[in-house]
């Protein structure tokens, strides 16, 4: 693979268990994100098929590592490029995890997906902060 001409990190801290982390992530029934759905073609595994439902289209990716609690790479192509998404999970006190993406781009087609990639990386940081909510939110009520 060909370095990234695009890159970029986003962390936050989340008021969980890194396993309840872990576990919630790992239900893609969580991954709100309107209009968005996702749907997994199996477990969550190496090998096994995203589908980004959106409107429009449906894009198809792939979990090319996961390691239970610790994190995963879910690589796409699109259009000649190839964009990662790796998830690390990551103990950050008594109860609380730390949940970094880094999302990357490279490949023939990526400079002409520049645009967009900033579009998405202007969202990330308040689409992982509405995810670690979500996590306390469901953490609190199961705790109860």
């Amino acid at each position: 693979m060909r370095e990234p001409c695009w890159k970029f990190a986003h962390a936050v801290d989340c008021g969980v268990p890194r396993a309840f982390a872990w576990a919630y992530w790992t239900n893609v029934g969580n991954w709100h994100d309107p209009p968005a759905r996702f749907e997994l073609d199996g477990p969550f595994a190496v090998g096994t098929r995203l589908t980004t439902v959106l409107p429009d289209q449906r894009l198809h990716s792939m979990i090319r590592e996961a390691e239970a609690g610790v994190g995963a790479l879910i690589e796409m192509e699109v259009l000649g490029a190839v964009v990662e998404f790796r998830w690390r999970f990551e103990e950050a006190g008594e109860q609380r995890t730390r949940i970094t993406q880094t999302v990357s781009m490279s490949g023939e087609g990526a400079e002409a997906l520049l645009g967009q990639a900033k579009i998405f990386e202007a969202n990330l940081p308040h689409g992982m902060s509405k995810m670690s909510w979500a996590m306390e939110r469901r953490w609190e009520g199961e705790k109860d």
